[in-house]
């Protein structure tokens, strides 16, 4: 799992979800559980708010971390310079709801830091800062169940959606 994280392991351009500066182990995790499950990249950008080798990690993330195809980046500047694809900011802030926008297959799907949200720097790269409707009251969806709504709602937008073999009526 960690050799795969670590060294930047790079296999496909389509749809990645980017963690933008995570806090949480087991937010990460989830993620790369979630990525690795619907055949998303993952795209780490510290600093990290935990030691990446952590066991809570690797508890959360469970052995479908060997699955996911992930990036590792030190900071804002070296993501955005190895990233030319469109970047899709989920944000509290958003102008527009993620169920009204057209994804793309190799879109990147950016999501902020459980504290403090995302960086200025990532609201300004972003071509679209999109948000997730919530009853009045609520302040925000946990950074891993936000990048599952988007996600799912881009696979299925763009016809990504793994094929689990089952035949539909």
């Amino acid at each position: 799992m960690l050799r795969n994280i670590l060294a930047g392991q790079q296999e496909g351009d389509g749809l990645r979800l980017a963690l933008i500066q995570p806090e949480i182990p087991q937010n990460v995790g989830a993620a790369l559980r979630l990525c690795a499950c619907l055949g998303v990249g993952v795209d780490l950008v510290g600093p990290f708010g935990f030691v990446l080798s952590d066991r809570r990690l690797r508890r959360a993330g469970m052995d479908y971390i060997e699955l996911a195809d992930t990036r590792r980046y030190s900071g804002w500047t070296a993501f955005a310079e190895a990233t030319p694809a469109r970047k899709l900011l989920l944000t509290t802030a958003g102008d527009r709801s993620l169920y009204g926008f057209a994804f793309r297959a190799d879109d990147v799907v950016m999501v902020g830091s459980e504290s403090a949200g995302a960086p200025e720097c990532a609201h300004t790269a972003a071509a679209a800062r999109l948000r997730l409707p919530m009853r009045a009251g609520a302040r925000s969806f946990n950074v891993a169940l936000a990048a599952a709504l988007a996600l799912g709602e881009a696979l299925r937008q763009t016809g990504g959606l793994p094929d689990d073999g089952e035949e539909r009526a």
